[in-house]
């Protein structure tokens, strides 16, 4: 008989970040125990809202 998995969800709701030409998600550090390397996680994307061209636009040009 296998030993039955524990299953855990956890609900996060982030901005995306941007890392160079990639958008990331940063998984905050307290999920690390849950998370270590060889975990396999099911993760599910729900766009909550979304910011037109000129939003970014504008963005980019106040980081400067």
């Amino acid at each position: 008989m296998e030993p039955q998995s524990k299953r855990t969800s956890f609900v996060i709701t982030k901005r995306i970040a941007k890392h160079g030409n990639q958008a990331i998600i940063v998984i905050p550090r307290i999920l690390e125990q849950h998370l270590k390397p060889g975990t396999l996680a099911q993760l599910t994307i729900d766009v909550l809202s979304n910011i037109s061209e000129d939003e970014v636009k504008v963005v980019v040009e106040e980081e400067k």
